[in-house]
């Protein structure tokens, strides 16, 4: 056994899931689950915390204020790959260190894109909820073959899905801060400036990290640059996108289709627009494919020893 005085499982999805709990029993022999499923936060996620060296954390939110009264914590390692709840400079400031692997669930939400895509291509959340009250009626859709795509943010998920979209011929923008002109060059990508991007793609996704930069890049100015007839996706984090301007979008049919599986809240709150029949919605599952849950377990297992201080992560691309 390795010599770790206490490990405390924060997430509810890995202390439910057996073949995670059992890999990390096999390497410690102190370690406490959140198998009661409580969303652990404030004085709750302390109470839970206290005596651990070592926690396994995903969407809770680590801050100062967390940090100050957890002496014994030594090591946070992620479980999955935003780091929007995780206060580095708090991290840093009370030398704990960082476990975090980035793009373990790539494919898993990659993949969704492209559900997303095809199922309000083909207007099949529509449709469903028509058949379900009596009504039978065809409509008429489109393909995802030869769309243009607008990718914003080029990271580990952006790639995976411009490889995805290679088989469906499409035509790809992107926009990202960063320079990835050897792989566009590969992969027949058009690097763009978001206002070309939005003016110009049949559907766009977003797979940017939310920081102080990002919250809100899609306002009711840039929402509106977008064609009528297309789709915006977002899987990769609430605050990214006005959603009260995008639901007057919605309804106002100047905006083809939306589909989200984030919120600046969660769960949503506004019902007036998870209702729309031009708005798909699902449970930030983006993720929570099997193999991508275990393959983000196996990489928070192995952060609990291969760890950086956490300063090394401020300006890490997560996505």
């Amino acid at each position: 056994m390795n010599l770790i005085k206490k490990i405390a499982v924060c997430s509810r999805s890995f202390s439910r899931n057996k073949t995670l709990c059992d890999e990390l029993l096999k390497k410690y022999d102190n370690v406490v689950f959140n198998d009661k499923g409580l969303s652990l936060h404030g004085d709750s996620l302390i109470g839970f915390l206290q005596g651990a060296t070592h926690a396994i954390v995903a969407l809770e939110k680590i801050d100062a204020t967390i940090l100050s009264k957890l002496p014994d914590l030594e090591v946070i390692s992620k479980y999955g790959v935003g780091l929007d709840m995780i206060d580095i400079n708090a991290m840093n400031k009370y030398s704990v260190k960082l476990g975090w692997t980035g793009g373990v669930n790539r494919r898993s939400v990659s993949e969704l894109v492209i559900a997303f895509s095809i199922s309000l291509l083909r207007h099949v959340p529509a449709a469903h909820k028509e058949v379900l009250s009596g009504i039978w009626k065809q409509h008429i859709g489109g393909h995802l073959s030869g769309r243009t795509v607008g990718i914003i943010g080029c990271g580990f998920v952006g790639k995976d899905l411009i490889k995805l979209l290679q088989s469906f011929g499409c035509n790809i923008l992107a926009n990202d801060i960063r320079n990835y002109d050897k792989f566009y060059k590969k992969y027949n990508v058009k690097s763009v400036s978001k206002e070309e991007l939005l003016e110009n793609s049949d559907i766009v996704t977003l797979h940017t990290p939310l920081n102080s930069s990002t919250k809100q890049m899609l306002n009711s100015e840039r929402l509106s640059i977008m064609k009528r007839n297309a789709i915006l996706i977002n899987i990769a984090r609430g605050g990214l996108v006005d959603e009260i301007a995008l639901k007057k979008m919605l309804i106002n049919k100047k905006l083809a289709a939306a589909a989200f599986d984030v919120f600046t809240i969660e769960p949503p709150e506004d019902s007036e627009l998870i209702n729309l029949d031009n708005f798909l919605v699902t449970p930030h599952i983006g993720g929570s494919s099997q193999e991508a849950i275990l393959a983000m377990g196996m990489a928070a297992i192995d952060g609990l020893n291969n760890n950086l201080e956490a300063k090394q992560f401020k300006y890490v691309s997560k996505y």
